[in-house]
This record gives C-alpha cells, sequence and structure tokens, in this order.
C-alpha cells in the first residue's frame, strides 16, 4: 500500500515538474548570466524602485513612475504583497533629463484620494490638440477599505494626469474606477485626449487561493481592459498568459498592441477593432528563455523588452531583501528582413543587454533612445536608474 501511494505521489509530482519546466525555465531557474552591452555604462542613485519608465522622445526626457524598495515589499499587489501598514506615503512621478542629469519630482495637484496613491506602470502620451500638453497615465493600487487587505486585494484605479513639457505639476484630470474590469492592472496605454485607456489585468483574482491555483495551472485568464470616460470600462480582450507590459504602435493610425508574457516571454500581437476591443493578431515566440515585462517602442519601430532573467531571483530574494543583487536584461524585437525570413523567421529577437545585477539590479523597464543611443533600465526594487550608451 505505502509503495502504491509512493509511485503515485512521484508520478504525480513527475507530472507537475514536466508541467511547469517551461514556467521554470523562463523564470532564470539554471540560467547562466552572459553579459553584454554593460560597459558605458552609468547610475543615477537617486532615483528607486521606478517600476516603469517612459521616454519623451522629442526631448530625451524620462518619466519615472518611482517609490522606495522598502515599500515595494510591503506593498506590490501584482506579486502578492498585501502588507498596507508598509505602503509608501511618498510614490512619486520624475522626470530625468540625462544631459543634465537634472531630476524633476513632479507634484501631484487635485488628486482626492482616499486610499492614496501607490504608482505602478504609466504611460506619457502627447495630446492631440496641444503637443507641449502630456496626459500622464497612472495605474494606483489603493489601499481597501476592508481590514483585511491579503483576503480582498488592491482596490486599483486608474489615474490620469495633465501636465506640461518641464512642469514641475500633474493636474488631475480623471479617476477610472470599476471593480469588475479593472482587477489587478498592471501596465497601461492612454489615449492621447486624456479620456482612454487599454490596460493589462496580470491576475484574473485579486487575492486568496484561486490566484495561486491559477499561478501554477499556467492557465490563460488574464485579460486586457478599456475604459472611456463617458462609455465605462469593458474587456477589450480576455484569454491571456500572465498579461504585464503593454505599448501600441508609436506611427499615427497604427492600433497595433504588444502584449508581454511575464512567465513565459511570448508577445501577444493585437489589432484594435471599431469599438476597441482587440483582435488577436499573432503570438511572438520570441525563443529568449526568459519572462518579460514592460514594453517599449523606439523612434526606428523596433520593440524593446525587460527582459527578467532572474524572476523568480526578484520575486523571492529581491522581494525579502532589496539590496540583493538580480540580474536584468534587455531584449530588442525587429522585423527579419534578412535570408531567414524565407524560412519562417519572421522576427529577429536579440539580447542587447545583460547585466548580474552589479549594474542593474531586477529591471522591469528598458527603454531606448534611438535618436541619442541611450538606453535606460529600472525596476521595481531597482536601487538606481541605469544609463548606458549602445
Amino acid at each position: 500500500m505505502l509503495l502504491s501511494v509512493a509511485v503515485v505521489f512521484f508520478a504525480v509530482l513527475g507530472a507537475l515538474y514536466l508541467h511547469l519546466k517551461p514556467a521554470l525555465s523562463a523564470l532564470g531557474v539554471g540560467r547562466i548570466i552572459q553579459p553584454v552591452g554593460n560597459v558605458d555604462c552609468k547610475t543615477v542613485p537617486h532615483l528607486q524602485a521606478c517600476e516603469k519608465l517612459v521616454l519623451y522622445q522629442p526631448t530625451g526626457l524620462v518619466y519615472l513612475a518611482c517609490s522606495t524598495p522598502h515599500s515595494r515589499t510591503h506593498w506590490t499587489p501584482a506579486l502578492g504583497q498585501l502588507n498596507t501598514s508598509g505602503r509608501s506615503e511618498f510614490d512619486y512621478v520624475a522626470t530625468y533629463d540625462p544631459r543634465t542629469n537634472a531630476i524633476n519630482r513632479l507634484s501631484f495637484s487635485g488628486l482626492l484620494s482616499p486610499g492614496g496613491i501607490s504608482v505602478h506602470g504609466m504611460d506619457v502620451v502627447p495630446s492631440i490638440d496641444d503637443p507641449s500638453v502630456l496626459y500622464v497615465y497612472l495605474v494606483n493600487h489603493r489601499k481597501p477599505n476592508a481590514p483585511d487587505a491579503h483576503k480582498v486585494g488592491a482596490d486599483s484605479v486608474i489615474e490620469v494626469f495633465k501636465t506640461r513639457i518641464e512642469s514641475g505639476t500633474l493636474q488631475h484630470v480623471r479617476t477610472f474606477q470599476d471593480p469588475a474590469v479593472i482587477i489587478t492592472p498592471n501596465d497601461v496605454v492612454g489615449s492621447p485626449d486624456g479620456r482612454s485607456v487599454h490596460f493589462t489585468n496580470d491576475h484574473r483574482h485579486k487575492a486568496g487561493l484561486k490566484r495561486l491555483v491559477s499561478l501554477l495551472a499556467l492557465a490563460r485568464d488574464t485579460s486586457i481592459g478599456f475604459c472611456h470616460a463617458d462609455e465605462g470600462c469593458k474587456f477589450a480582450y480576455t484569454g491571456l498568459h500572465s498579461s504585464n507590459g503593454i505599448v501600441k504602435g508609436t506611427n499615427p493610425g497604427n492600433d497595433t498592441f504588444y502584449v508581454g508574457d511575464s512567465v513565459l516571454g511570448d508577445v501577444t500581437v493585437l489589432e484594435r477593432q471599431s469599438d476597441n476591443t482587440l483582435a488577436l493578431t499573432e503570438v511572438i515566440k520570441t525563443g529568449s528563455d526568459r519572462a518579460l515585462d514592460n514594453l517599449a517602442i523606439d523612434a526606428n519601430g523596433a520593440l524593446w523588452a525587460a527582459g527578467l532573467s532572474d524572476a523568480l531571483g526578484m520575486a523571492i530574494r529581491q522581494m525579502n531583501e532589496p539590496s540583493a543583487l538580480v540580474a536584468s536584461s534587455a531584449l530588442r524585437i525587429t522585423v527579419n528582413r534578412g535570408l531567414g525570413s524565407f524560412y519562417g523567421e519572421k522576427y529577429n529577437v536579440d539580447k542587447v543587454f545583460e547585466d548580474p545585477g552589479e549594474l542593474a539590479s531586477g529591471s522591469t523597464s528598458a527603454v531606448y533612445d534611438a535618436e541619442r543611443r541611450r538606453l535606460f533600465m529600472h525596476g521595481l526594487l531597482s536601487p538606481h536608474l541605469t544609463v548606458c550608451n549602445l
């Protein structure tokens, strides 16, 4: 009897390992770090725990959504950290000017948020009416009204602000709030009129056992939502796996969206429809053997992804001790115009940067300024901004 139980136990264990093996590999288990592109770089230590970066291409100014490493270990709903007493009361948006190394912390004006502000994903979009006006979209993981956030999760919303280039103030415009659709928002793509936004939900459930089971089952149950100031919120696409960073094509009239998989490393490509839902176009199998976080598109049209070289290290070691070194990488994805395209290799995926964590630790955002040839990297728990000439 005991032998039979043991056989069944190890059979189940083996099946579970085979099921999880692709995810474990992508999350960094057994990875050998191969440094590249980490020579001509510098760090900016005054900017910490900035999960998302957005480049304003005309000036080269970088916008950052930041917190403190210590508070991230207590309050990061995306990773199940739900200790409200450890939340930062000083989350902020900053700009960094690489020409002068100037840092400008922007002040919030007109924001009446009973749950405070805890920043995560962000987008910065020039106004369609006045290019000197910028709309800033922020995921705000507010603390819930319930006494135990571990049971109900965060009260997450999306905030919209308006600012001007070089301004030091973010003027609050509106809050998108709909707990039935804005469930676990991670990243955002805003519109140029400040009135609508697409966003990813990185889990189907805010907290609890169902969330854990979904994660272990590698379930395709995450989604993209859409909210409009007049029309409310709805799901734009469902059935994604571990949706995380989202970005939209930058050229006028380009309605192509890209979504990164934060476990398996795929990039899902979708096209916006007339009703603002999204239709699946293709899935880019990056073959990069690593999870992906935030995405960005440079001035040449290349898609950049922050590669989580050691995603488990970030979620476990760095989350417990922010000073722990966690390897980081940046991938560039371009259309293959060479001979390989005739053999089904539609995209080139190049690892442009990788570092064991001494220079760039736990980077969740990688943005490339193609005009000035600068790579910017930062992360959820990172101790500094990293800037490399490439």
